[in-house]
C-alpha cells in the first residue's frame, strides 16, 4: 500500500461550532448562515473551517458527550429548508419558543421546541418512497436503525439512561427487541428521518464549502457516552459486568489544575476483544468519520497510547491507573479507513516517548496551544521558535481554553513580561493581535483561532470550562459580529504569511 499523505496544506482557519452560528431559532444550523460563514472564510482567505462534535448531544449538552458515535444533532437540521420544501408553515414556527438572548443557546427551549416542530415536518414528508432516503438508510444500515430504536425507547421511558430500562429490553433480549420494533415503529422512523434530513443538510453545506477551497476539521471523541445506542448495543466491545454496568471508567489523573484529577465517566473499550475482529466498530466510525470531514481531530489521542482506567466505585479519579492502550494497532485501523481525510491528534497532556514514537510513526500532526507558551522560559514546548516540525496545528486556544482576552486579565506579571519580550511589543493589550500574528508567522502548516478571539471577547463567550456543568456550550455569534475590518485583517494575515 502507498504511503499515505498525512500532511496538512499549509493555510489558517477559524474554529466555531456549528450551534454559534447566528439563526432565528436559537441554534445554529446548517442554513444560510453557515453559507454565510464559508464566504466569509474565502474573503479572510481562511482555507480551514474547525467545528465541534456533531453528534446528538445529551444532559450537559456536551457534543463530547453523544448519543451515537454516528449520529447527527438534529438541532442543526435548519428550519427555514424545511419551509422551503413545504414541509412547515413560517406561522407554525413562529408560534414555538426558541430562546430569548441572541448571543446565547437556551437548550432547555431548543428541546422544547426542535422536535414537537419536526414531527410536523415528518408526519407531512413522503421521504419513505424517495430513492435518496432508501439509498442513506442501506449506506448507514450498521447504526442507524439501533440508534433510531434506542432513542424510540429513551422516549418511551421519559428519556431515562439505557441502564434504568426495563430488563429485557436492556440486555436486548430478541423478544423485547421486537416488540418495541413494533410498537414504535413509527417513532423509530421519526428518528430515521432527523437523520437523513441533518446528512442531506450537512453535505450541502459541506459540499459548498469544498467548492470555495474550505476544509472542514471535525471533531471526535477518544471515548463514547455510556448513554449513547453505542454501548447499548455493542456492550460486549467495552468494560461492563454482566449487569452491564461499567467496570472501570475513564479520566485523568490529579494534576495541578484538578487535586483530585477529572472522572469523566465514559465506559472503557475492551481492546483486547476489539482487536478479535479487527477493530470492526472503529473502522466503520473512522469510515464515518471521513465522510463528514475533511480532516478528522481525535480527542484525547495519547490515550490511545495508555489510557488512565478508574475503577466505576470510585467518587473521583485518584485512585486511577494507567494501562497500556492499543497503540500502532489502532492507528493502522484508522489509517486504512479515512480514504483522503486527514487526521490531526490531540496530543495534549502528559507526553511519554511512547506518544512523540507513535506520532511519528504515524505522521499524524498534533498541536501546539499559545496560551501555554509564555509560562516557563524559552524552552517551553509552545512556543514558535521550538515547533521542530511544519507538520503540527497551532492554536491560540481550544473551546477548553479561556478566551484570549480572558487568559490576559488573568495572564501572571512574568508571564507578561516575557510574553512582551518574545512579541516584540510593549502594551499588554497588544498581546492578543500579536499571538494572532506569531501563530500566522509560525512555520506550523495550519494555525486556527477561535472566532470569540478575532472579536476580542472575554471569557462571558468561553465555550468550555472543563469539570463544570451549566453554562457551557452556549456562546453565539450574532450577524454581521464578524466586521469587515477583521475580515481584512485576517486576509492580510494570509496574504503576508503565506497561508
Amino acid at each position: 500500500m502507498a504511503k499515505k499523505n498525512t500532511e496538512l496544506t499549509r493555510g489558517a482557519g477559524l474554529l466555531l461550532p456549528v450551534s454559534s452560528l447566528p439563526s432565528p431559532y436559537g441554534i445554529g444550523t446548517f442554513g444560510k448562515a453557515g453559507f454565510d460563514f464559508v464566504d466569509v472564510l474565502v474573503e479572510a482567505k481562511q482555507k480551514y473551517w474547525q467545528v465541534l462534535p456533531l453528534g446528538p448531544t445529551s444532559y450537559g449538552d456536551s457534543p463530547y458527550q453523544s448519543f451515537s458515535a454516528f449520529a447527527g444533532n438534529p438541532y442543526f437540521i435548519d428550519i427555514d429548508t424545511l419551509i422551503s420544501e413545504d414541509l412547515l408553515k413560517q406561522s407554525e414556527v413562529d408560534n414555538y419558543v426558541w430562546g430569548d438572548e441572541e448571543n446565547r443557546v437556551d437548550y432547555e427551549a431548543i428541546y422544547n421546541s426542535t422536535f414537537a416542530i419536526f414531527k410536523k415536518a415528518f408526519e407531512r414528508s413522503n421521504h419513505q418512497t424517495k430513492k435518496e432516503y432508501i439509498q442513506f438508510c442501506n449506506e448507514n444500515s450498521y447504526w442507524i436503525e439501533d440508534y433510531s430504536l434506542y432513542m424510540a425507547i429513551k422516549n418511551h421511558f421519559d428519556n431515562q439512561e439505557w441502564l434504568l430500562w426495563e430488563e429485557d429490553i436492556r440486555f436486548r433480549k430478541p423478544k423485547a427487541i421486537k416488540k418495541y420494533q413494533e410498537e414504535l415503529s413509527e417513532e423509530v422512523d421519526f428518528w430515521k428521518f432527523c437523520q437523513f434530513k441533518f446528512y442531506e443538510q450537512w453535505f450541502a453545506l459541506k459540499n459548498y464549502a469544498n467548492e470555495k477551497g474550505v476544509q472542514i476539521i471535525g471533531d471526535i471523541p477518544l471515548y463514547v457516552a455510556m448513554d449513547s445506542s453505542d454501548v447499548w448495543v455493542h456492550g460486549d466491545l467495552f468494560e461492563l459486568d454482566e449487569r452491564k454496568n461499567p467496570i472501570n471508567i475513564a479520566g485523568v489523573p490529579p494534576d495541578c489544575f484538578s487535586a483530585t484529577g477529572q472522572r469523566w465517566g465514559n465506559p472503557l473499550y475492551d481492546w483486547e476483544k476489539m482487536e478479535q475482529d479487527d477493530f470492526d466498530w472503529w473502522r466503520k466510525r473512522m469510515q464515518s468519520s471521513a465522510k463528514l470531514y475533511d480532516i478528522v481531530r481525535i480527542d484525547h489521542f495519547i490515550g490511545i497510547v495508555r489510557y488512565f482506567r478508574i475503577p466505576a466505585e470510585c467518587e473521583t479519579a485518584e485512585h486511577g491507573k494507567y494501562k497500556k492502550g492499543p497503540g500502532k494497532k489502532l492507528t493502522k485501523v484508522i489509517k486504512e479507513s479515512i480514504g483522503d481525510a486527514k487526521i490531526i491528534a490531540e496530543d495534549l497532556g502528559v507526553i511519554i516517548p511512547s506518544v512523540r514514537k507513535l506520532m511519528d510513526s504515524t505522521g499524524f500532526p498534533g498541536m501546539k496551544i499559545l496560551q501555554f507558551a509564555f509560562n516557563s522560559g524559552s524552552s517551553n514546548e509552545y512556543l514558535p521558535h521550538n515547533y521542530s516540525s511544519s507538520n503540527t496545528v497551532v492554536y491560540g486556544g481550544t473551546h477548553d481554553n479561556q478566551t484570549m482576552e480572558g487568559y490576559l486579565k488573568t495572564i501572571g506579571k512574568e508571564e507578561e513580561k516575557y510574553a512582551l519580550e518574545y512579541l516584540g511589543i510593549k502594551r499588554k493589550k497588544d498581546i492578543s493581535d500579536a499571538i494572532v500574528k506569531a501563530a500566522y508567522a509560525s512555520n506550523a502548516a495550519v494555525a486556527i483561532f477561535q472566532v470569540q478571539d478575532i472579536l476580542k471577547l472575554g471569557d462571558s463567550a468561553r465555550m468550555n470550562l472543563p469539570s463544570s456543568l451549566g453554562g457551557n456550550w452556549q456562546w453565539r455569534m450574532t450577524e454581521g459580529q464578524l466586521a469587515e475590518e477583521c475580515i481584512e485583517w485576517l486576509n492580510k494575515l494570509a496574504d503576508t504569511y503565506g497561508r
